[in-house]
């Protein structure tokens, strides 16, 4: 997939997102991103902060952590994650249970992930996140600060996105 358009198409054609403003827009509005790793053939998902860059609709997604720990070496071990991000969550009732839903939006995929080594990756991973929480910098991060962190960039190769309206 790598080189060509990471959108992935969906079963449910009424519910797909493929227009690449409203993907971004979707991806923007969300405030936390799952992180889905394997351990001996189970999951393991974690809640992070995210930031994230777009370059001609092919997504990069930047998380920052501790140095050690379990995501890091899952990480280190396989090289892959998986993601998913969502927000808008609003319950629509009816008079019969089975007839309730939930409207939301969704972004999910996966992708190679690695730790980034230089202070120049992770000053660039660290200012896309702070720009996706705070909006635009400028942005600075001391020495200590960025040597202390870890910072994981995920490259989307597989995206889908979807609204239930």
């Amino acid at each position: 997939m790598k080189g060509e358009n990471p959108v992935r198409a969906m079963r449910r054609k009424d519910r797909e997102v493929t227009e690449p403003g409203k993907i971004r827009e979707i991806i923007a509005a969300c405030d936390c991103c799952r992180l889905g790793l394997c351990e001996d053939g189970r999951a393991y998902i974690v809640p992070l902060d995210y930031g994230f860059t777009e370059r001609d609709g092919h997504y990069t997604f930047y998380f920052h952590s501790a140095k050690n720990g379990r995501k890091i070496d899952l990480i280190r071990k396989s090289g892959w994650a998986s993601f998913e991000m969502d927000t808008g969550h609003q319950v629509v009732s009816d008079e019969t249970a089975c007839e309730y839903t939930a409207r939301f939006r969704c972004v999910m995929g996966g992708g190679p992930a690695a730790l980034l080594e230089t202070a120049e990756e992770k000053r660039a991973g660290l200012t896309a996140l702070m720009e996706h929480a705070a909006g635009p910098g400028p942005w600075t991060f001391g020495d200590a600060m960025v040597d202390a962190a870890a910072v994981i960039r995920l490259e989307a190769e597989e995206l889908s996105c979807k609204e239930l309206r």
